[in-house]
């Protein structure tokens, strides 16, 4: 797979994740491919369990991509993701095997407001919360 075919899957991927269309979705990976979520010590094995993982997920969830990076078989995308308007921001690690994504690790952060004491040398960047 070239790069921009990747990079065009990924995009699709986003996409239908945001609209909750769960087989567009999961059209990305690999019948055995694995999903990890490190911080929760989860790891979901198969196409089919993770798509059922995220189908029972009951909250209200929007995705807003704020960066694709990636060459050949290893992919990531930075996005916002959103639980009934309550931001996330995650980092996906895509790894491919012949086209299909084999392996992913979701990393997910809380926002956080400045520390007091950097306050004076930063600026606020876009946050990208959405609802």
């Amino acid at each position: 797979m070239d790069d921009r075919t990747a990079r065009s899957a990924l995009q699709r991927h986003w996409d239908a994740s945001d609209a909750n269309d769960f087989d567009v979705e999961h059209e990305i990976y690999h019948e055995d491919a694995l999903l990890d979520y490190p911080q929760s010590g989860q790891r979901i094995r198969g196409r089919r369990n993770i798509q059922q993982s995220r189908f029972l997920q009951p909250n209200k969830k929007r995705f807003l991509v704020r960066r694709i990076i990636g060459a050949g078989d290893l992919w990531i995308t930075e996005f916002v993701l959103s639980y009934d308007g309550q931001p996330s921001y995650a980092v996906s690690i895509m790894e491919f095997r012949d086209g299909l994504v084999n392996r992913e690790t979701q990393y997910f952060a809380e926002p956080f407001d400045p520390a007091p004491s950097r306050a004076h040398l930063v600026q606020r960047a876009d946050g990208a919360i959405i609802d």
